[in-house]
């Protein structure tokens, strides 16, 4: 039983990052735009919440240097894609490979090649009162850290700002139909730069979270295409945030399990490299059987203005 308790506590805890991932996705991509550098904002995220912490001793600094880099790393691909209408795809693969590079320049610049790898001090759990005292679900979803609570409150009010508010209205009319939008007063431009934004943001807090909110160190390899999955979990939910959150918890069991029988060792019948590519295999698998998506008409395609 408390093996199985520890199992759904770490998936819940391993799908925090990818919801904030996924959920901004799905925000940006309902107005038209893919963000395919969320594997770079994921690990520039990393990279700021290990040196903010590390330099300044708390995680608060680390975490809002990690939004400040991610919303940087979103704005350049903004404007490339945006004022610039250029490749997605393109643009996004040329961010994640220029980000990797200057997360390991910088790193080395700052602390050189340590002999041992610098720590910082995670995230602490912080049970919840009466609550976290509950049989089984306490242990799961009340005994987490301070992102996992907050995430909470994120997937109510991303639903409400997507499908009861004129903001959310705007966000999925500029995915759909940017020339009606635009005739009726919507700046789709803007409107796209702003969803690109805020998934920069997201997407810099869900690369802090693996820094500072699960290993308490950094790395080249932190994300380990973690950001790809969060982008894939946007397609397999249909582009909807309960979609995306059935897909995260998904993953992060999947993710839980590939630890869980990491530390055991060898697993007899299947060698532990199966269990490090399990959650890939499991993306892979889900996004093959897959057989209809409600892709957002315009996604990955630059609105240009007629006469612009």
């Amino acid at each position: 039983m408390n093996v199985a308790v520890g199992i759904l506590a770490r998936a819940l805890t391993m799908s925090t990052p990818l919801l904030y991932g996924s959920l901004s996705e799905v925000v940006a991509e309902r107005s038209g735009m893919m963000v395919t550098a969320i594997e770079g904002i994921f690990l520039i995220g990393a990279w700021g919440g290990f040196v903010g912490t590390y330099l300044w001793g708390s995680a608060l600094y680390g975490i809002l240097l990690a939004m400040g880099l991610g919303m940087v790393i979103a704005a350049i691909y903004a404007f490339v894609t945006v004022t610039m209408r250029q490749h997605q795809v393109v643009t996004g693969t040329a961010l994640n490979i220029l980000v990797a590079g200057l997360c390991t320049y910088f790193q080395r610049v700052l602390f050189g090649i340590p002999t041992s790898p610098l720590k910082i001090d995670r995230l602490p759990q912080l049970p919840v009162p009466l609550l976290s005292e509950i049989p089984v679900l306490g242990e799961v979803f009340f005994n987490q850290n301070i992102l996992t609570y907050i995430m909470y409150a994120i997937i109510p009010i991303i639903y409400f700002v997507l499908y009861r508010t004129s903001a959310g209205l705007a966000i999925r009319s500029t995915g759909e139909n940017p020339v009606a939008s635009d005739v009726a007063g919507i700046n789709v431009n803007f409107v796209r730069y702003a969803t690109v934004l805020f998934s920069g943001l997201m997407g810099g807090v869900a690369g802090a979270f693996y820094s500072i909110g699960f290993l308490g160190m950094f790395t080249a390899g932190i994300i380990g295409g973690r950001g790809w999955i969060a982008f894939a979990i946007c397609f397999l939910g249909n582009w909807h945030p309960f979609g995306a959150v059935v897909g995260t918890l998904v993953f992060g069991l999947a993710e839980s399990i590939s630890i869980y029988m990491q530390s055991l060792g060898s697993a007899g019948f299947l060698p532990n490299e199966f269990f490090i590519a399990l959650p890939y295999i499991l993306t892979i698998v889900l996004t093959v059987s897959r057989r209809s998506f409600k892709v957002p008409a315009k996604l990955g395609i630059p609105y240009v203005k007629e006469g612009g």
